[in-house]
């Protein structure tokens, strides 16, 4: 904890390690079978379809498009039928989040195994760019240290909400034993950051990790269909005649 400001320590992911904890290799694990079993669910494609239909009237109000926020929703929804399928005692406090096709696992799992099954059960969704591994190692959390992570979120959720230079709608926030996870899209540098600053303020707060992605904000409809058009250019010819202006040979 940084005492001098009050904060705790703040990460921004760049696609780099964060504290050695993400994890990109790829190993098989005795865990491997039972995901791909998984896979074929139908049950499993059923619940990622009501998934994502539910949070339609989200998605149309973020910067992700509406199509975007569908895909993110199926594939977590998948992520976490196949973890449950595999081992559900094991994974039941595994945390799923996705936003822009990377994935987060969060929460916590009994082994070492587990944690690496995980992340390869993670990969067997082809539309993830990337798997973000964030998962402890130890025993489940209590009752109190789950109502407490609860009470973090939402106190980092109406502190998003109420600052003027951060768009909360299009952050997500998943927070296990006081370590908070910051997950979607920011228009800009400063604000990728200043969410950040701002989660690190809560009390109870041990590290942000943020894996926001900076992308612009789109432009209007209204402003794409206003917009003057580029002229063509004409190369090794003449140039259309006009109407009412003869062409060549008149």
């Amino acid at each position: 904890m940084n005492k001098a400001h009050g904060r705790a320590s703040v990460y921004v992911n760049r696609g780099e390690t964060i504290l050695g904890q993400t994890d990109c290799t790829m190993r098989k694990s005795l865990f491997t079978a039972a995901a791909l079993a998984a896979c074929a669910s139908i049950s499993g494609c059923m619940t990622a379809a009501v998934g994502a239909a539910a949070g339609v009237g989200v998605f149309a109000v973020q910067d992700r498009t509406i199509g975007e926020g569908i895909d993110d929703a199926a594939a977590s929804q998948q992520v976490k039928a196949r973890l449950l399928a595999a081992d559900r005692a094991a994974f039941q406090e595994v945390d799923v989040e996705v936003a822009g096709g990377n994935l987060l696992l969060s929460g916590v799992a009994p082994t070492q195994e587990h944690r690496q099954a995980a992340e390869t059960i993670a990969r067997s969704v082809p539309t993830l760019h990337n798997i973000f591994n964030e998962i402890f190692v130890g025993p489940p959390s209590s009752f109190a240290r789950n109502a407490q992570d609860e009470w973090i979120t939402a106190q980092i959720r109406t502190r998003l909400t109420a600052s003027p230079t951060v768009r909360a709608i299009n952050v997500n926030i998943e927070t296990f034993n006081g370590n908070v996870y910051l997950m979607g899209t920011a228009r800009s540098d400063h604000e990728l950051r200043r969410a950040a600053e701002i989660a690190s303020t809560v009390g109870g707060v041990q590290r942000v990790v943020s894996f926001v992605q900076v992308r612009p904000a789109p432009v209007p409809y209204y402003a794409r269909a206003n917009a003057i058009p580029t002229p063509p250019e004409y190369h090794g010819g003449p140039a259309p005649a006009s109407e009412g202006e003869p062409g060549p040979g008149y």
